[in-house]
């Protein structure tokens, strides 16, 4: 697993604009971290790194949000209000499997409440360290 630290909400915002540029297409993101850890900016960097010029907004409320305009799709998942069982219910993997969706990047906050995993992810853990930095562990998985 490798390690960083992000100094503040703006050097995860960067981090992200750097993956939204070079990921590929189908790739799946798993993020965890306590409330107000950075999942949220993360995602919205990785909008603007695929060239999406709409407001990226936790879904906490309406679940999915999907976004088009970028270089890919961005399909945006928070699990934070809903159960293993209600997670399943919304059929994650349309998304990284692409069914019935164009392949793009899929980013669930809050996956430890999936039921289930993708055959291969990038797992993101956030995590405050004092005021405004951030310790980020990541690591692709392959199943």
């Amino acid at each position: 697993m490798e390690s960083l630290t992000l100094k503040d909400a703006a050097a995860t915002l960067e981090w992200g604009r750097e993956l939204g540029r070079s990921l590929p297409a189908n790739t799946t993101l798993l993020l965890f971290g306590d409330l107000g850890a950075g999942k949220t900016t993360l995602v919205q960097g990785i909008g603007e790194g695929l060239g999406i010029g709409d407001p990226i907004v936790s879904p906490t409320f309406t679940l999915i949000n999907e976004y088009f305009e970028g270089r890919l799709p961005l399909y945006h998942l928070d699990l934070y209000r809903l159960n293993p069982a209600e997670a399943m219910e919304i059929n994650p993997e349309m998304y990284w499997e692409g069914i019935e969706v164009t392949p793009g990047i899929t980013a669930i906050e809050w996956a430890q409440r999936l039921p289930y995993k993708p055959p291969s992810y990038l797992e993101i853990y956030l995590e405050l360290a004092g005021d405004r930095a951030r310790n980020v562990r990541f690591n692709s998985v392959e199943m």
